[in-house]
């Protein structure tokens, strides 16, 4: 069946058949910035883009699976990556640390992305396998790939007429374009299909320290590229983090933006003594967002080199940790926000800007919204730049770390209030009885900690948010109808510890460690809810409610203490929308990382603690209801129609786990 007549299929199916609920017509609810064609996919039950469409709203308006049937749901098929075959076959190949890709869908196929980067077309209604593209980059002598070893998130899809394209940017930084229906590398792109993304930066990197986990964006025929930057101390100078354009037909470079200014540019100014010629990282790892209508794309800029401490890099140091928004066509910056002045955190923007169309005060405004890990959600008109509620610079405390020149303000966001704790204070901490909470001051006593951006110190600081979050990586679901931003968050401190560097871990004058803190007799070291899904209505910028996400039941120390009350756990959550209801999966337990020198990434241990599928209602936050699955989900749950039936889709597995998508239906 062509593609004119399998879209032709669909929009037939979504007119006449109803099994279970209505289904989606083709008058879905407008998707802020969202081109015709992008937001009529949608409505007929595909998911043509990582979180949905580049407004990254991760919402559906599929109605099938409501809250008269969702106690219905059961697990419809399982899909196995083919790279558990690999793996086994050689072991030297190495374990993943987590199966984290979301699969789109169009035209009845889903697309992933796997851990080796390998591409797969799956028959959506059944979990067949329809090809695998393998570029075998694990066979290049490389070892494991930079930052988090073997991990990726996804792909992107583009289609002119009859001509259908997947891209894949993998690690070890190849950029792939293939043909959808063939599952072969389009020779006409590139160099027989590839295009290598380690050549033409500002200088020369090493592949080692370089890599690519999160899809591109693709926008007016051309495609936006990130990276993903070793977060490393011992290479000096870091690769740098500048986001290109390229063109989709081609493969041909057709920009290049500077995330650290340089030379006569806007901005060189905040790096002061030079520091901008040396300064790396600053790129951009998290998915991005776009506005096809405006032809603009919004960059989660990340923290420049080193994470902890900045004595090298004096002054604000744009474009680290910004919302930056270009103009798609020219790789022009269009406006900035930086979040966090000369960061010190490792606080950067770590999911897709969220667009979403609110009305305030009376009036109607293209917004756009960046969740941060500082538990803060900025919100922006996104044609201007300009603050939809105000944003104070508020005065946040000196370094004491010597050399360290931390910034005298930072901007906070007047609304929305922030969305989970900020700080190590005392009333922060574990407090179920009055003996725990006293343990857990003990504890925290051998640290220094106060407030939100108190800055890390050779005694060690208790950072809260911790680099996990509040909001990570999950990011936040839009809805659309309603103005709604929904948000996971999870309550997990940072210890970061300053200190000298050994001869070999580099030649900067501090380095910082960052490491958990375990709180009292094995729990949480701050109180609960240890991880919740928050409600937050952006016209207001009101919270709604807060629900704890997790069986607190299922850590062991609570079970001990006899309490029934559902408290959260302190994971990953993720959220999906769709017209009707709201679905929630958590990802299960990794252990503390253990930082191995000279080996690029943080080794860690996967396992699955209590895992469920949550349904709820949207409007309360009330659970309609849950499903136990065979794993923890470990990526952005996605929804779509294939035969009449509407299917919720996720990842799991990892490390020692079987490396899966599951597919749960009625």
């Amino acid at each position: 069946m062509g593609r004119a007549a399998r879209l032709a299929h669909a929009a037939n199916i979504g007119v006449v058949l109803a099994l279970g609920g209505a289904l989606a017509t083709a008058n879905a609810q407008a998707i802020p910035g969202a081109l015709p064609e992008s937001a009529k996919a949608l409505a007929q039950g595909e998911w043509p883009a990582y979180a949905g469409t580049y407004a990254a709203s991760r919402y559906s308006p599929l109605t099938q699976i409501d809250a008269t049937n969702a106690t219905k749901l059961h697990i419809a098929w399982r899909w196995k990556s083919p790279d558990m075959a690999i793996k086994e076959a050689d072991p030297t190949v190495g374990p993943s640390t987590a199966n984290e890709s979301t699969p789109l869908m169009v035209g009845g196929v889903l697309y992933t992305s796997t851990s080796l980067s390998q591409v797969a077309a799956i028959d959506a209604a059944t979990g067949v396998t329809k090809w695998v593209f393998d570029p075998k980059i694990y066979q290049n002598g490389l070892g494991l790939p930079p930052n988090l070893g073997w991990v990726h998130r996804g792909v992107a899809y583009w289609r002119n007429g009859d001509d259908e394209r997947i891209v894949m940017l993998t690690a070890f930084g190849q950029m792939i374009a293939i043909d959808a229906k063939t599952g072969t590398p389009v020779p006409s792109f590139g160099k027989d299909g590839r295009v290598d993304l380690v050549e033409g930066l500002r200088r020369p990197v090493d592949r080692g320290y370089y890599t690519m986990t999160s899809p591109p964006v693709i926008v007016r025929g051309v495609i936006v590229v990130g990276s993903s930057v070793f977060d490393w101390w011992g290479k000096r100078p870091s690769p740098p983090g500048d986001v290109r354009g390229f063109d989709i037909a081609s493969g041909r470079l057709l920009w290049t933006f500077h995330t650290v200014a340089q030379g006569e540019e806007p901005g060189t100014d905040t790096w002061e003594k030079d520091s901008w010629k040396d300064a790396g990282n600053a790129n951009v790892w998290a998915p991005m967002s776009a506005d096809e209508e405006l032809g603009y794309v919004y960059l989660p800029v990340s923290t420049p080199t080193n994470d902890y401490y900045g004595g090298h890099r004096p002054g604000d140091g744009l474009y680290g940790e910004s919302l930056v928004c270009l103009d798609v066509a020219t790789g022009k910056k269009v406006w900035h926000y930086q979040l966090v002045h000369h960061g010190l955190w490792d606080y950067d923007p770590p999911a897709a800007p969220n667009l979403i169309d609110i009305n305030v005060g009376g009036k109607r405004i293209k917004a756009v919204a960046q969740v941060t890990k500082q538990a803060f959600v900025y919100v922006f008109d996104r044609v201007t730049g300009q603050p939809v509620w105000p944003i104070e610079e508020l005065p946040v405390p000196a370094s004491s770390v010597p050399g360290e020149r931390a910034s005298k303000t930072q901007p906070v966001p007047t609304r929305p209030a922030a969305i989970d704790l900020q700080g190590a204070r005392d009333e922060d901490l574990i407090d179920l009885t009055p003996e725990i909470h006293k343990e857990a001051i003990d504890i925290a006593a051998a640290y220094d900690r106060g407030g939100l951006f108190t800055p890390p110190s050779q005694r060690g600081t208790i950072a809260v948010p911790g680099n996990a979050g509040g909001a990570s990586w999950s990011g936040a679901a839009i809805d659309p109808e309603t103005g709604t931003l929904y948000v996971g968050t999870q309550r997990l401190p940072t210890l970061i510890l300053i200190s000298k560097p050994e001869p070999w871990q580099g030649t900067y004058d501090f380095i910082g460690l960052p490491s958990y803190v375990p709180g009292p007799r094995g729990l949480p070291l701050l109180k609960p809810p240890f991880g919740s899904m928050v409600a937050i209505d952006m016209n207001s910028g009101d919270h709604r409610w807060r629900i704890p996400v997790g069986r607190s039941g299922a850590m062991g120390p609570i079970r001990k203490l006899g309490i029934r009350e559902q408290l959260g756990l302190p994971f990953r959550s993720w959220a999906l929308l769709t017209k009707t209801v709201m679905i929630v999966v958590q990802m299960g337990y990794y252990s503390p990382p253990r930082f191995v020198p000279g080996l690029n990434l943080p080794i860690r241990d996967l396992h699955n603690l209590d895992p469920h599928l949550w349904v709820y209602d949207k409007t309360s936050g009330e659970m309609l209801a849950e499903l136990e699955l065979p794993a923890n989900a470990t990526g952005a749950p996605m929804t779509y129609l294939a035969g009449g039936k509407q299917y919720i889709v996720f990842p799991v597995g990892g490390g020692p786990l079987v490396e899966e998508l599951i597919a749960v239906a009625l």
